[in-house]
């Protein structure tokens, strides 16, 4: 879609290879491109953008090794949250005002404005805050899903996740507690980890170990007060998802939604035999395809109503106006990273 004032956008040279100079506009940074608004038309939306995070998933399109690639040259962003300025004759979905997302990925949300077709967005309540909105329909909806579609948790049952300080992490706790479940929670050794770990249990997390504790012979007489979980989240693999699946009870799923680690998920066949353990994955595009637009909106709905309740807050983020988004795209990829980096136009 066309735009008006500065978008971040990528071309085909550099798909594999990050952001390039495609605007003749001295004053912009390069990777900011100018170009005029499209007229309104009978089922057209204009939205001015109002603030988009960068996710792995952005980072990950523009290195096209991304499930869903955008036909080049696109505007980068999948996610954010706008403010609808005026609507064609034929919209009756929307009015200028309202706060609305994407309601698929692609659309290209690192920009000031657009113009979008209503069949492309969503409408959020303006009630919420700004962050929880912008953040609103990837991370948490991909958490709400994993807990509810693979395994019947009952209240007191655990969950077991690494990457637990992500923006899925950091759901997953918040909306286990909402629903009653403990959370075991797997974070890497770092500099930084008491304050992590403060924080995580300041969203509910009932328990956090490190990777190299959970390889220790202690998690036995941890699992004797805690029962073992039947769900397991990963979004790491490698030797992580090989400990998680070490620790689920039996019949039970791991549900792989990353692979941060980039190794593969390997699981031994005793695990498959003797305790029955089921490895599925979750993609939340596929979800959206597999299901109907409303049960989408239902879903983004639910997640509100744990927002106003304070049972789901955004993750930590850090605002970053969008022409300094080189910065942003580079703190994005830093290493033990626990702020999500939010564009602002």
């Amino acid at each position: 879609m066309a735009f008006r004032g500065a978008g971040w956008g990528w071309s085909p040279r550099c798909a594999a290879a990050g952001p390039t100079q495609l605007s003749p506009n001295p004053r912009l940074p390069p990777g900011l491109k100018n170009l005029e608004l499209a007229a309104v038309g009978g089922s057209d939306v204009h939205v001015k953008m109002l603030a988009a995070p960068i996710n792995p998933s952005d980072i990950n399109m523009i290195q096209g090794n991304y499930g869903l690639l955008p036909q080049l040259p696109a505007v980068g962003g999948n996610e954010g949250v706008g403010q609808v300025v005026a609507v064609g004759s034929s919209v009756t979905g929307v009015k200028p005002g309202d706060w609305v997302i994407p309601a698929n990925p692609g659309l290209g949300t690192w920009r000031t404005e657009a113009v979008f077709g209503e069949e492309e967005l969503i409408t959020v309540p303006s009630d919420i805050p700004l962050q929880c909105a912008a953040t609103l329909g990837v991370n948490p909806c991909t958490a709400y899903r994993m807990l509810v579609d693979f395994e019947r948790l009952q209240p007191g049952d655990s969950v077991i996740q690494n990457a637990s300080n992500s923006g899925v992490g950091q759901a997953v706790i918040q909306i286990a507690a909402a629903l009653g479940l403990r959370t075991i929670n797997v974070l890497r050794d770092r500099p930084d980890l008491q304050k992590l770990t403060d924080r995580l249990k300041n969203l509910g997390a009932d328990h956090i170990v490190t990777e190299e504790g959970l390889r220790k012979p202690e998690m036995k007489s941890f699992f004797k007060d805690v029962p073992q979980p039947r769900l397991a989240l990963n979004c790491v693999g490698g030797k992580s998802s090989t400990e998680l699946l070490r620790h689920l009870a039996p019949g039970g799923t791991m549900v792989t939604y990353g692979g941060m680690a980039k190794q593969p998920v390997i699981a031994s066949a005793s695990q498959l035999i003797f305790k029955d353990l089921k490895l599925r994955g979750f993609w939340l595009s596929q979800w959206k395809k597999d299901h109907s637009p409303d049960q989408f909106k239902e879903l983004i709905l639910t997640l509100c109503d744990l927002i106003r309740r304070g049972q789901l807050t955004a993750p930590a983020c850090s605002e970053v106006p969008l022409q300094d988004y080189l910065r942003a795209l580079e703190a994005s990829t830093q290493p033990f990273v626990s702020s999500k980096q939010i564009l602002t136009m």
